[in-house]
């Protein structure tokens, strides 16, 4: 597997984002190596907040909830998915497999940190992968906390706002992440911080994963990764592991998710926030008030 890894400079200037990154290196499923980059804040024996961010963002994305985490006692570590942030980038769209990047923070989470006792954080393609992590290893998490995410099996049909994003972010010439982002939020951004979340792609080569990422959503019962994510519901669905469901109320794409994951054992009887205002990218339009209510689920 070819990857390519962004030239540290890149991050020298990234606003509001003091994080110093740890590194570890994880096969890469094809013989070879992958370094992968994540954060580590907060005190080291507390229990651990994971927090898994979505396509095409990096861990940049939760600078606005780690410091209210961390001052209430919490360890959070904050992984950048293979292909995104300070992590290795594989060339190929077809390297980039959901099952792969299931591996890849399976193998991050537990065959390196060792992670026991977690809070689930998943939004975006966080979510899919973070809520079969939950499901496949049920003794590792004690908490799960869902926001603007889904977990599909291709059993139902995707939003025509969904497709026009897969169609843009894959068949566009270049792709310009920052707007991207941006395109998915509803409060004001500033040059900076779309230049921040340009910053892991120095150009359109390191761009594999952001293009792949949505061709690996389940839009048929028959895709590869329907019958695990059916297990994953199943599971999920039946387990009693506490879940606060955190969606914002300016969503088009996974809007309708969020009373689907109220009816779970776990979210039942427990009053969920809906945040105002917010768009798909919920850290980026409320963070803080966002980690308010991780902070509070947590007590």
């Amino acid at each position: 597997m070819q990857t390519l890894r962004t030239p540290d400079e890149r991050f020298a200037t990234i606003p509001n984002f003091p994080y110093a990154p740890h590194y570890c290196e994880l096969d890469d499923d094809e013989g070879g190596r992958l370094r992968v980059a994540w954060i580590d804040e907060g005190p080291e024996h507390a229990d651990p907040i994971l927090l898994l961010h979505g396509e095409p963002t990096w861990s940049f994305l939760y600078r606005k909830m780690i410091p209210i985490l961390t001052s209430a006692g919490h360890r959070v570590i904050c992984p950048d998915l293979v292909g995104f942030g300070r992590s290795d980038k594989p060339t190929r769209r077809e390297d980039h497999t959901y099952a792969r990047h299931v591996e890849w923070m399976r193998a991050l989470a537990f065959d390196v940190l060792d992670l026991q006792r977690v809070t689930l954080f998943g939004q975006d393609w966080g979510g899919l992968i973070g809520l079969r992590l939950a499901a496949e290893n049920a003794d590792r998490f004690a908490r799960i906390v869902v926001a603007n995410t889904g977990l599909p099996t291709g059993d139902f049909n995707m939003p025509e706002v969904w497709w026009q994003f897969r169609r843009a972010i894959q068949d566009s010439p270049s792709i310009d992440v920052g707007r991207f982002v941006e395109s998915g939020c509803l409060r004001p951004m500033s040059d900076d911080v779309r230049q921040a979340y340009n910053a892991p792609f120095a150009d359109d080569t390191f761009t594999a994963g952001a293009r792949a990422m949505p061709g690996l959503v389940p839009t048929t019962p028959d895709d590869p990764a329907s019958e695990a994510n059916r297990c994953a519901w199943a599971t999920l669905t039946a387990a009693s592991t506490p879940m606060l469901v955190a969606f914002s109320d300016g969503d088009p794409i996974t809007g309708a998710m969020a009373p689907i994951f109220q009816q779970m054992a776990g979210a039942q009887g427990r009053e969920h926030p809906t945040l105002h205002g917010a768009g798909h990218f919920i850290q980026e339009d409320a963070g803080e008030e966002l980690a308010g209510h991780i902070v509070r689920f947590l007590e």
